[in-house]
């Protein structure tokens, strides 16, 4: 084949993937089935020129065309690994965690359940064997949810509901193909069906074989971009062989399946990347890949298309009635696991309430593209599959992914349309009319500020203003007629605008270099949660989400735990150090939305909604400040270094922008530019090293702060210190139990803990001690204590607290009056007080 004619034909295809897009828009049809119809309409076209005699001046390009070297390997090992790759770095796998049973059970439960209803349909209608129907089930359960996605993202539908989707792209190829791949090595090794279920056995190894190889991989990529962190160009060359080398090291070298583990590698990246490199370089990495996937996505469904012709050349009117019969399976086997597993799960609540009229919309949205023809594919050009097993996969998976894109794809906007989702709520067309009405009143004054400004002629002034006017009495008219808004919705519609705001201002503090990429995606995804509470809960939904977002996670849970039990201290500084910054980061954003709710959501929502939000963040304000208060008493001077290297980065930016300024102005050259940023880059490296946290060195100075040490000399104090032991307690927590003489006293650092004794509770905080009561007395007063805040406990056991007993005054004070205020005598103390009497 010709090489001028190749390269013609691969830049013709760019320019055809460029006026596709708009093309799709103004259609309104979603992109693939623009993609999809190019495709065929090319492999046409070629077909018609290269038979007819009308000319052949047309032949050397239709030839080229009909033979381009399209094989199930190209998109398997050329743009399968970029798609998937791609996918999983732009996710928020916090954000999809929270939603992984949905998820997984669109992706993984539905794949094999939609693969058994197909194959034994199929096989009960057609009389081919059950592994080959199953194999054609297994590769039309591969989804396409871009086009729905698009649609959703459109008409505004639930962040969850689109990210639910996602979700279900991703872990639904890996699932799909995973299982083709085990029974396409079934189907050619030509083993009975009975064997079948000894062949599943297989499958854990793909999985997690796979996976095993992803993860590997990926640390190795990430360790060696963090090496060379100035050469931006490199770590992303870097990231572009992982997937590939990844993909392939699983299939060829260890048997496995290479679609998991691309997988694997991209999600471990997500994880790893955002910490290893710098802001910039993770961003332009995510920026390049995007590109790279739309190309390889938009390419994979006009390739695939091409085939269409090739595999449709001998159909037969049975082969349009068994389409059906697949058809039909399909669609009530995605129909069972959306009306009723998901309802079900809803139900338990292990997953979100998904509305019927967006479960529609996903049941008529599962388009099929161009993996399922590629794995159709992979499986006409096997010689070691039977000839019929070949015909029928080629003919009947091409015919039902013609049908969901054409039939499908075609009406998929009516259905939504038919289905209301399309339409705004009568709250939100209220909201809609008010806030045309507000807006067009700050545009006037605007515009009347600009024109006397540029002192304009009156006249034209004059008659442009009468037009507004018009406009604007017309807007305010329409907004006062409207149905009045509830102050409930008010509130919550006020919410959903702060936390969006919010979110904007963390993203523009990320630009600013303020935070890392990787406490970003956490802090962002507390924001995520605090919009979508909002919209579900109002105001008792965004004040548990905000709670939340101040609390402690489960990993920190777990990094205690390790801390607690282990002695194992990194984990626990290094999210300790993460929670002091992002503690840091949340106070500076509050006090920039007090000014956006009385700028914007005040003049949109009134005074006593703007009052009452401002009431909200001041009590988040309130959460964070004490948050911090008790960090800083266990290691001083941390956040205090944290705001320093804070206030450093943000000269350092603002110091790039001057040079920029007077490059742009022409005072200095470029040559002089280049010096000065790239010493100013060297110091910027510098400052993105967070200060380590040493957690294991503070008790020295907690020690110091409690008044019940302040008698203490120096060296007393150190060797107590030695003695102390950290613990650390989250909210709930069981500290004591009931019918137990405690051999250690706690002295509380930070936090607040409740003691409950015959129904009877008291509540301690801060530089107060408890256990010592029972111990010194040898009694168990079935008394049990929990934290009722994060809490940082000193620990001291039984033998170095009777000595320090008998050495502080302050101490022995401290425990008299806890014993007097609950009633108990302590002989223990009457007689330290007549040694001390004695002595004296």
């Amino acid at each position: 084949m010709d090489v001028v004619y190749v390269t013609a034909i691969i830049a013709s295809l760019f320019l055809l993937l460029g006026l596709a897009e708009p093309l799709a828009a103004r259609l309104r049809l979603p992109y693939s089935v623009i993609l999809a119809g190019i495709g065929v309409v090319i492999a046409t076209g070629a077909a018609f020129f290269l038979r007819t005699e009308l000319t052949d001046a047309l032949n050397p390009v239709a030839s080229a065309i009909l033979n381009l070297p399209i094989r199930s390997n190209v998109f398997l090992y050329v743009f399968l690994p970029t798609l998937l790759f791609q996918v999983t770095l732009g996710m928020n796998l916090r954000r999809m965690a929270d939603d992984w049973v949905p998820i997984l059970t669109l992706a993984v439960v539905a794949v094999i359940f939609s693969t058994f209803v197909v194959g034994m349909a199929l096989n009960w209608v057609s009389g081919f064997g059950l592994v080959a129907c199953l194999l054609l089930g297994a590769i039309v359960s591969t989804t396409d949810p871009s086009a729905v996605v698009s649609i959703f993202r459109s008409i505004a539908a639930p962040r969850r509901l689109a990210r639910i989707i996602e979700g279900e792209s991703l872990m639904n190829d890996a699932a799909a193909i995973a299982l083709f791949g085990l029974l396409m090595g079934f189907v050619m090794r030509g083993v009975p069906d009975p064997e079948l279920a000894g062949a599943l056995r297989q499958f854990p190894w793909l999985i997690f074989g796979g996976a095993a190889v992803g993860i590997i991989m990926a640390r190795i990529a990430v360790w060696s971009m963090s090496f060379f962190d100035r050469f931006e160009t490199a770590q992303i060359s870097a990231s572009v062989a992982l997937p590939y080398l990844a993909y392939i090291a699983a299939e060829q070298l260890f048997g496995a399946s290479g679609v998991i583990a691309v997988v694997a590698a991209g999600l471990m990246v997500n994880v790893s990347a955002p910490g290893a490199l710098a802001p910039g370089a993770w961003e332009n990495m995510r920026d390049t890949w995007g590109l790279l996937a739309h190309w390889a996505g938009a390419l994979i469904f006009v390739l695939a298309a091409l085939l269409i012709p090739r595999l449709l050349e001998d159909v037969t009117w049975v082969d349009f009635g068994l389409t059906l019969v697949v058809v039909v399976a399909a669609l009530a086997a995605r129909a069972g696991i959306l009306f009723v597993l998901l309802p079900l799960l809803s139900l338990l609540k292990l997953s979100p309430q998904v509305d019927p009229p967006y479960r529609a919309a996903i049941l008529w949205g599962g388009l099929r593209g161009a993996v399922t023809l590629a794995l159709a594919l992979a499986v006409t050009e096997s010689l070691r599959v039977p000839p019929e097993t070949r015909r029928m996969v080629g003919v009947l998976a091409t015919g039902y992914t013609l049908f969901t894109l054409v039939v499908q794809g075609s009406t998929l906007r009516l259905v939504i349309s038919r289905l209301g989702l399309d339409r705004l709520s009568a709250l939100d067309a209220a909201l809609a009319r008010q806030v045309v009405a507000v807006a067009l009143q700050e545009v006037r004054e605007r515009v009347a500020e600009t024109t006397e400004n540029y002192d304009l002629s009156h006249d034209i002034v004059r008659s442009e203003a009468k037009i507004f006017g018009e406009r604007l009495d017309g807007s305010v008219k329409s907004a006062e007629k409207s149905e009045a808004i509830a102050d409930r919705d008010r509130i919550t519609l006020g919410l959903v605008a702060l936390a969006s705001a919010e979110r904007d201002l963390v993203l523009e503090r990320f630009r600013e270099r303020a935070v890392s990429s990787r406490l970003r995606d956490r802090i962002l995804t507390d924001v995520d949660r605090m919009i979508e509470a909002a919209r579900v809960g109002g105001r008792t939904g965004y004040r548990q989400a905000a709670r939340r977002a101040v609390g402690l996670n489960r990993s920190f849970q777990i990094a205690v735990g390790l801390y607690n039990r282990l002695r194992l201290s990194w984990p626990l500084a290094r999210l300790t150090a993460d929670r002091f910054e992002i503690l840091l980061l949340q106070g500076l954003v509050l006090r920039d939305l007090d000014g956006f709710i009385d700028r914007r959501i005040r003049r949109i929502h009134g005074r006593r909604v703007a009052d009452l939000l401002h009431e909200l963040l001041a009590r988040r304000a309130e959460l964070i400040e004490q948050a911090l208060d008790g960090l800083r008493l266990q290691y001083p001077g941390y956040a205090e270094e944290l705001e320093r290297r804070f206030i450093r980065r943000t000269a350092l930016r603002i110091e790039r922008q001057e040079y920029d300024a007077l490059l742009e102005d022409g005072l200095i050259g470029v040559e002089l530019h280049t010096d000065l940023t790239h010493r100013l880059a060297r110091r910027q490296a510098q400052e993105e090293k967070r200060p380590a946290l040493d957690i294991a060195l503070q008790k020295a100075e907690i020690a110091r702060q409690f008044p019940l040490f302040s008698e203490l000399d120096e060296p007393t104090v150190r060797r107590l210190s030695k003695a102390l032991v950290t613990r650390y307690a989250s909210e709930g927590d069981l500290i004591l139990s009931r019918d137990r003489v405690p051999d250690t006293v706690y002295f509380i650092a930070s936090g607040a803990v409740e003691l409950k004794t015959a129904g009877v509770s008291h509540r301690l905080g801060r530089g107060e001690l408890f256990g010592q009561l029972a111990m010194l007395t040898r009694n168990a007063r079935r008394t049990e204590v929990r934290a009722i805040a994060p809490s940082t406990l000193l620990a001291l056991d039984e033998r170095r607290f009777r000595r320090l007993l008998r050495r502080s005054d302050a101490v022995q004070q401290a425990v008299r009056e806890s014993a007097e205020k609950r009633g108990i005598e302590v002989p223990y103390l009457d007689e330290l007080a007549e040694r001390a009497d004695k002595a004296a």
